[in-house]
């Protein structure tokens, strides 16, 4: 098979950077479904922008190229070994050209290995059947999203809904729960992909294989049809939006499976995706090892998705232009809803960083600072200078522990990131003077065109996606969703959802 590596590194290419017809269309109903004018609704069109200018730039629709994962069918007898060589040299094909963000870490050292190869990366799943042909599906699913999968084991207790029993009725609570415990954090409107019993490993797997099947298809039994029916409709009224805004679209897809158990567990696995849904496949020609057909594109007239609205061109909100360094008596003046332009320098900061900085000193003046939550795609030219081909934003929970001693080390006066911040970042804020501002997750496109300078980079040890860039941008936009005086939206809306999901405690399906 001459072809496969070739095929194989086309097929990644293509998930990276273009998403499947059957997405495209769930995203263009939300756009429909949300009233113009709102955060949602701006945020949506956000989104519709970015899908294109990927497709058109042909990069990466968000930064996090997630685990590449691998669903291989093939004919009896066929050699596992080398597709596996070949679809592992077509990943490191794909990662030096920026297709792919290197995303191996060494779990013992922290190491990145800088071309997605390592123990357990990529993921490859091979399965044999009778066809005379190979079938490759991948599936990229951020970090993002992948944190915010969840297993419960049933019976349980859960929040604002009581408790879950081992049927179908405690299934439809812990769905339920799912999505309102993934909030905006997991770039939504997402999808899920569920399974209902199996091991804890065979569970998630099993979840994961959902999210395969299209959008639009029918559950073939016809109870799991009626509940992935019955969550598409509530878990809507939830009110938790995309990105957390608030709005009437929170979920794009379900899908639920079932396998057997063992008579002593009861586990429910939901494996959550974010809106860039990146999962394509294709047929490949066992001798040739060339693409035959490609799946989940239908070759039907495909929906605009281009943006009518965005974020930056917001009216209905009020617009503040912040060049660093920003004064304390600036922030204190944003208030949640206004919306932010910034110009001028920004630097990026990740997990490593956040650790890091809470022992050392950092190694540029941050006071009256703007940090970004962001592991960008980097490519090196001939001449040495770095350029971003992919940099939205990262969540921001994770550096809850850090950030409002850092804030108060260091002097800085914005964050951005997506998915808000705790309790703690909030008080911190409020006593040192500083705003979280909430980008649009997964809009790596749109973001990285407001990039007009790398000036330089710190701790490039770290890894790419976890290095200190510093970065000038010109019209780089996000809404305050965390101020200076105690507000946050996020709150607002986590509090809000659950009074909703309160309302669906009463048995259902019995």
């Amino acid at each position: 098979m001459d072809r496969f590596t070739e095929s194989i590194y086309t097929l990644i290419v293509e998930t990276s950077t273009n998403l499947p017809d059957d997405v495209r269309r769930a995203i263009a109903r939300a756009k429909l479904t949300e009233e113009m004018g709102t955060r949602a609704s701006l945020a949506l069109s956000t989104i519709g922008e970015n899908i294109i200018m990927a497709q058109d730039d042909q990069a990466p629709i968000c930064q996090d190229t997630g685990m590449p994962t691998f669903f291989v069918r093939c004919p009896v007898g066929a050699n596992q070994i080398e597709m596996a060589r070949q679809i592992r040299e077509a990943v490191v094909a794909a990662t030096r050209e920026g297709k792919l963000r290197p995303n191996s870490v060494d779990s013992v050292t922290g190491k990145n290995s800088g071309n997605n190869l390592g123990p357990g990366t990529p993921v490859i799943h091979f399965e044999q059947w009778e066809k005379d042909e190979i079938e490759v599906k991948l599936l990229l699913k951020g970090g993002g999203c992948e944190n915010k999968n969840i297993q419960y084991s049933l019976p349980t207790e859960l929040e604002g809904l009581g408790r879950a029993g081992r049927d179908l009725d405690g299934v439809r609570k812990c769905i339920l729960h799912a999505v309102y415990q993934a909030q905006g954090q997991g770039c939504s409107a997402g999808f899920l992909g569920v399974a209902i019993g199996g091991d804890r490993t065979t569970g998630y797997e099993a979840a994961k294989e959902q999210l395969l099947r299209r959008v639009d298809d029918v559950n073939p039994d016809p109870r799991l049809a009626e509940l992935e029916a019955y969550i598409m409709e509530n878990a809507n009224r939830l009110d938790i939006g995309t990105m957390g805004f608030g709005g009437r679209v929170t979920l794009l897809g379900c899908k639920i499976g079932a396998i057997n158990r063992l008579p002593a567990s009861f586990f429910v696995s939901v494996a959550y995706n974010c809106w860039a849904f990146r999962r394509l496949g294709v047929i490949i020609d066992p001798v040739t090892g060339g693409i035959t057909q490609w799946l989940y594109r239908d070759g039907g007239e495909l929906p605009e998705l281009g943006a009518a609205e965005g974020i930056a061109g917001s009216e209905g909100s009020r617009r503040v232009v912040l060049r660093a360094p920003v004064s304390e008596e600036q922030i204190r003046e944003l208030k949640v809803g206004d919306v932010v332009i910034i110009d001028g320098l920004i630097h990026t900061g990740r997990d490593a960083l956040h650790k890091y900085l809470m022992d050392h000193d950092s190694p540029v003046d941050l006071r009256g600072g703007i940090l970004y939550h962001c592991g960008p795609v980097m490519l090196q030219d001939e001449k040495g200078e770095w350029h971003v081909k992919a940099a939205g934003p990262t969540t921001s929970s994770r550096e809850e522990p850090y950030q409002a001693d850092i804030i108060k080390k260091f002097g800085i006066r914005a964050v951005i990131g997506k998915g808000g911040m705790g309790p703690k970042t909030l008080a911190g804020l409020k006593e040192f003077g500083a705003v979280y501002l909430n980008a649009i997750g997964g809009a790596a496109q749109y973001y990285a065109r407001c990039v007009k300078k790398v000036e330089g980079v710190d701790f490039l040890e770290f890894g790419i996606p976890e290095a200190m860039w510093h970065l000038q941008v010109e019209g780089f936009a996000a809404i305050v969703t965390m101020d200076a005086h105690g507000n946050s939206l996020h709150a607002e809306v986590q509090q809000r959802s659950l009074a909703k999901l309160a309302e669906f405690a009463d048995p259902v399906f019995v």
